[in-house]
């Protein structure tokens, strides 16, 4: 039984120390204090030893500091800028094409631009 005492001894110690360790990491994780710590400590890491790792959490971080491009109160909520509805809805004409100039006229136009008219 006296040999088995410091075997004993030891065990002891290292499930007290793992023990305190476990109970300070659930604080720590319930209290969220570790949050910043901890990411720093692993990109640091994976910059070091995993370059493409290290790439993918900077752009993480680049995508979780964007922030979307809120409305304004003036705008209409119905549709987005670039969205059309039907053909003259909410007082939109068609599109329509302009009719093309002929070479005549836009000889005459040009002359009128070059003399200030």
């Amino acid at each position: 039984m006296d040999a088995f005492l410091p075997f004993l001894v030891l065990i002891g110690g290292l499930a007290a120390v793992l023990g305190f360790f476990a109970w300070l990491a659930a604080r720590i994780r319930r209290r969220g204090l570790a949050g910043g710590a901890m990411s720093a400590a692993l990109a640091s890491y994976e910059e070091a030893f995993r370059i493409t790792a290290h790439e993918a959490h900077v752009e993480i971080q680049a995508q979780a500091e964007r922030k979307a491009p809120l409305l304004s109160p003036d705008d209409h909520w119905g549709r987005s800028p670039g969205e059309t509805g039907p053909l003259g809805a909410a007082g939109n004409r068609p599109h329509q094409r302009r009719p093309r100039r002929s070479r005549r006229a836009l000889g005459r136009w040009a002359k009128r631009m070059k003399s200030g008219r």
